[in-house]
């Protein structure tokens, strides 16, 4: 899981791609919609399509002579998970230093 994971990081980490992301999450694109907003070569969209469908960000079906992308929900709802799960670790790890530091005041004060 770590290991899916730092490939999906890895990915969400360029802001093309991540642009990429946020434009599919309106909805599913062709390469040359998604290629639009930026000032760079088509070899250079595919291999960020490449990335993220490596990922398992996105995927890529044929369609006559297009290849429609779209975003892969298994993989944001993994994501979902882990955040979920490091954000309970956080607020129990926050809480018992809450109740350390509360006990330390109350020393100090006797």
């Amino acid at each position: 899981m770590s290991e899916d994971l730092s490939s999906v990081f890895a990915a969400l980490g360029d802001p093309t791609r991540l642009a990429i992301i946020q434009r599919l999450a309106g909805g599913e694109a062709s390469v040359q919609e998604l290629a639009e907003p930026f000032a760079i070569s088509g070899p250079a969209i595919s291999r960020h399509l490449k990335v993220l469908e490596q990922a398992g960000l996105i995927s890529r079906r044929r369609e006559a002579q297009q290849r429609p992308c779209r975003l892969e929900r298994k993989r944001f709802e993994d994501i979902q998970g882990w955040t979920r799960r490091m954000r309970q670790f956080w607020d129990e790890s926050f809480e018992r230093m809450d109740d350390y530091l509360e006990e330390i005041m109350k020393e100090e004060k006797q």
